[in-house]
């Protein structure tokens, strides 16, 4: 370790004209060895992998001059390989070519990993798009050979490609549908005379979103408050299928009631018959019916006809629970 530190202080004292590899050699006590060099450059490598930037000077047969580039090596270690391609990438974006060298990202990478995964000319175009999604401004511009007129949701960037998400002007709602806008998808390197029209000129866009990966987060159905019953021993498991209740809390001997805040009904319908006799759905009425309606149908019975493992003379929505053909349901 003094070794090293006595090697990594002599190359910083000289940052420009670099040390050359018998002075660092003798430094370290390599001096006299047959095997000088490559003892030395055992230690450069160590260094490397710690973080720091060390290149020789001088070309193939030369004698080597070491210069090690003073960067900040702590993101070496705190970032994943992933998160360090990312920031290259905000680097080269934001045209900091200073933050790329101050954060150790070498000129090589930079060029190779970035300057072909973004055009020239991106930089202008997505500047208009971001600012039209943020100040509401309808965007013009020529598309495959077509003239468009888009009013934007969003812009985001996919695997080092930008695109915009937007609503064709042709296409938004008359006021009198309840399903949501067509969203058309544009890369933004493929958009050209990009034109932005005023502030607030664009229509504000009610769109489906999927704000996470689990479906039950999707904003599908209106939002709706279901009341699950399950034993206290399953309440890990409902909560691995459907994720963290709104509240919970325990009701008599051993039940626990979990309310769920439920808008993609579907996939809760799905995720109840995984469950199947270790929960029941409490309320609201309506969606106990669908519930019911569902399984009946899955059993090729009516949704009026006896389900099967219902008790006679019960009301479906009433039943503590109903069961599938295959012995589990809700």
């Amino acid at each position: 370790m003094e070794r090293l530190v006595r090697v990594a202080a002599m190359l910083q004292r000289h940052p420009i004209n670099g040390v050359s590899g018998e002075e660092l050699a003798e430094l370290a006590g390599f001096a006299g060895g047959a095997d000088a060099q490559t003892q030395l450059k055992r230690d450069l490598n160590h260094l490397e992998r710690q973080g720091w930037q060390i290149e020789n000077l001088r070309g193939p047969g030369e004698p080597a001059v070491y210069r090690m580039r003073t960067v900040d090596n702590r993101l070496r270690f705190r970032l994943t390989p992933q998160q360090q391609s990312a920031l290259r990438r905000a680097v080269l974006l934001a045209d900091r070519s200073d933050l790329a060298e101050r954060l150790g990202l070498p000129e090589a990478t930079v060029a190779e990993s970035l300057v072909a995964q973004v055009p020239a000319q991106a930089p202008r175009a997505l500047d208009l798009v971001v600012d039209a999604v943020r100040e509401h401004r309808v965007l013009e511009f020529a598309y495959k050979g077509t003239a468009r007129v888009v009013h934007p949701e969003s812009v985001r960037n996919r695997n080092g490609a930008w695109y915009l998400s937007g609503v064709e002007r042709d296409d938004l709602p008359d006021g009198q549908q309840d399903d949501p806008p067509l969203l058309k998808t544009f890369v933004v390197t493929r958009m050209s005379g990009v034109v932005a029209g005023a502030r607030g000129s664009a229509e504000t866009l009610v769109t489906v979103r999927h704000s996470g990966l689990h479906p039950m987060t999707w904003e599908i159905d209106e939002p709706v408050e279901v009341v699950l019953e399950t034993a206290s021993d399953f309440e890990p498991d409902v909560r691995r299928w459907l994720g963290e209740p709104v509240s919970s809390g325990p009701v008599a001997g051993d039940l626990v009631h979990l309310t769920y805040r439920v808008t993609h009904r579907a996939a809760l319908r799905a995720r109840l018959n995984e469950l199947g006799r270790r929960v029941r759905v409490v309320g609201p009425a309506e969606v106990r019916a669908e519930v019911v309606a569902a399984l009946a149908e899955a059993a090729g019975l009516a949704v009026s006809g006896q389900v099967p493992g219902q008790v006679p003379g019960e009301v479906p929505g009433e039943v503590p629970a109903v069961r599938s053909s295959e012995g589990s349901g809700q």
